[in-house]
């Protein structure tokens, strides 16, 4: 199974506007689609790519190999870049991508449980190596943490009503597939409002549930910020509005000056701007959606290290 074209790939390129000589990472190397393209624009880039699934890593490697001299990959979350590059021995980075959420291809692998489009085992696990999968969330969750995740990381407007069946659904067996959960979640909404994907919020926040993915989300976009050269650029591709609200939080604080109550007379925080907002949110063109309509959803901040 092939990786889709990684969305907004011509702006990441262009945002990060590789050099010679230059270091950049892509923390979500997925199929290495952003990466290969940073390659091959300058011969004389050198790219990190970091992932936390074993297969992506596999294909992004296998995909790279021509690029074996100026590539390295790295199993492990960017969350953790910090100490993979200083396990490289890499101080400063002149760029950074950030592709966020799932990638295609593990929506497409059934097996994954990822998605409600085929009946597979309820798994949602990034990174296989890890204990905690989205069948333990469903069958251990009690019902106020479910409608916690639910409403929190789904925006799920009927997050109680689901909880409770869910709840309602496990006591009778466990829930242990993605077909039966979709069916549980669609149930519990008022027909007059099962239209589209119905399960969608719900597998959207179990999934961030089980990986963690907004976790520390915020502290490490700043990390990347303050491993940045200057003239350096971190470029963020989000999905949904929790993960571009964190990026939107984060770019804006490091490009703000003075951060003082509007109400003091004069500035006693100190407080220096360290980016300038270069672009975003930026969306992919309207060609980009007719040939991949999961890039639909997707935005791209770009900022600069001052």
């Amino acid at each position: 199974m092939e990786y889709h074209v990684p969305v907004l790939l011509k702006e990441v390129v262009a945002a990060l506007n590789p050099r010679p000589g230059g270091v950049y990472l892509d923390g979500t190397l997925g199929g290495g689609g952003h990466a290969e393209a940073i390659l091959q624009s300058c011969a004389g880039a050198r790219l990190i790519g970091i992932d936390r699934d074993g297969e992506a890593i596999e294909y992004a490697g296998n995909r790279l190999k021509p690029y074996a001299e100026r590539f390295t990959a790295a199993r492990g979350d960017f969350k953790d870049a910090d100490a993979i590059l200083d396990g490289l021995n890499i101080g400063k980075i002149d760029g950074a991508v950030l592709d966020l959420g799932i990638s295609s291809r593990q929506i497409d692998s059934a097996e994954r449980g990822f998605s409600y489009a085929n009946d597979a085992p309820l798994d949602m696990r990034m990174d296989k190596r890890q204990g905690l999968t989205a069948r333990d969330v469903v069958n251990g969750y009690s019902e106020a943490e479910l409608a916690r995740i639910l409403k929190g990381y789904g925006e799920e407007d009927f997050a109680r009503g689901i909880a409770r069946a869910i709840v309602r659904e496990r006591a009778i067996t466990p829930i242990e597939t993605t077909g039966r959960l979709a069916e549980t979640v669609t149930g519990a909404v008022p027909k007059k409002f099962r239209y589209g994907g119905v399960p969608k919020k719900t597998f959207q926040a179990v999934r961030i549930e089980v990986n963690g993915e907004l976790d520390g989300l915020q502290d490490a976009l700043q990390r990347f910020i303050e491993r940045l050269q200057t003239g350096g650029r971190l470029a963020v591709i989000s999905f949904h509005s929790l993960e571009d609200r964190a990026a939107k939080t984060v770019f804006k604080l490091n490009a703000a000056g003075c951060v003082c109550d509007k109400s003091f007379p004069i500035c006693v925080c100190g407080h220096k701007a360290s980016v300038k907002l270069v672009s975003g949110p930026t969306p992919p063109t309207p060609e980009e959606i007719a040939k991949n309509p999961r890039s639909a959803s997707a935005k791209l901040r770009v900022a600069e290290k001052l």
